[in-house]
């Protein structure tokens, strides 16, 4: 069975902008598109609230204007559409169910505006099984930057790091276009950021000798795999938000990973994952790994 791209759809320009960036990506991959939206009746205390009725059928028309709009400028795509009654990351967690990646504009007018306000979009970012891709509305998640890079963060390149490999090879093959992976390696709390940290990885085999070794070796399978994807690859000490989002600049889109395994308290990503969310201008997937 094709997995479907899905995107959440709630009637603000960045929705509609990440609806857009997952039509094409939906075109790319030759998979169907689901428009979804999460519907609740809100009660206000203002005298003219509308009713339950008049909010539902704003909320179809909203699905329907904007299947329509797609359907218009990529026919080839597959489009449906689907209105679910809950709360906003209980719907969107379930649409991720079983999707080929669940797409969310960076800022909206539910529970999930912005990155990470609130409790419901940190619940969707934390505990959804597919990958989570945040688009903003900006020139960055047009079509005109869909050319760019796809750079990849490995926090450990090992068997970890193998579905956001996964993820990162196959949107660079369906865009054509080269992949960047860059890692920042763990540094002894002994040595801290002083002068001995330079003559350490200067020294043959020292920490990027061995850190080189350990990326080159998780990216061979993959190269293999994908021939058709040119391939560079960075290593760097210094903070790993700070080499993800340097390389991040020109990307077309930025992989990074979220581990699956969290404390049962709290809903964290991760602060690299944290810290490319809010400050990367290119669309953001965020990878759920072991």
């Amino acid at each position: 069975m094709t997995r479907p791209v899905i995107v959440g759809v709630d009637g603000s320009l960045e929705s509609l902008a990440a609806a857009d960036w997952a039509a094409r990506d939906a075109r790319r991959r030759n998979v169907p598109l689901r428009l979804a939206h999460a519907w609740m009746w809100q009660p206000h205390d203002m005298p003219d609230a509308q009713d339950p009725d008049t909010q539902m059928q704003w909320a179809l028309r909203v699905l329907k204007d904007t299947a329509e709009d797609l359907r218009g400028r990529y026919p080839e795509v597959e489009i449906g559409t689907e209105q679910v009654t809950g709360t906003t990351a209980d719907v969107l967690l379930g649409q991720a169910e079983g999707a080929h990646m669940l797409v969310l504009g960076s800022h909206g007018h539910g529970a999930v505006a912005g990155f990470l306000l609130g409790s419901a979009g940190l619940q969707v970012l934390a505990r959804a099984n597919s990958p989570v891709v945040m688009v903003r509305a900006n020139v960055r998640s047009g079509p005109q930057n869909d050319g760019g890079e796809v750079v990849v963060g490995l926090a450990a390149p090992d068997g970890t790091s193998t579905p956001l490999l996964e993820f990162a090879f196959a949107e660079a093959a369906a865009r054509g276009t080269s992949l960047h992976a860059v890692h920042a390696p763990d540094l002894p709390p002994l040595y801290g950021h002083g002068p001995v940290v330079g003559q350490l990885a200067a020294r043959e085999g020292g920490i990027t000798g061995r850190a080189e070794t350990e990326l080159t070796d998780a990216l061979k399978p993959w190269r293999e795999r994908y021939p058709q994807v040119p391939v560079a690859h960075t290593v760097e000490l210094a903070r790993p938000s700070g080499v993800v989002l340097r390389a991040a600049l020109q990307a077309g889109l930025v992989v990074v990973g979220r581990r699956t395994h969290r404390p049962a308290l709290g809903m964290r990503i991760g602060p690299v994952t944290h810290a490319v969310l809010h400050h990367a201008a290119a669309p953001v997937a965020v990878v759920p790994h072991g």
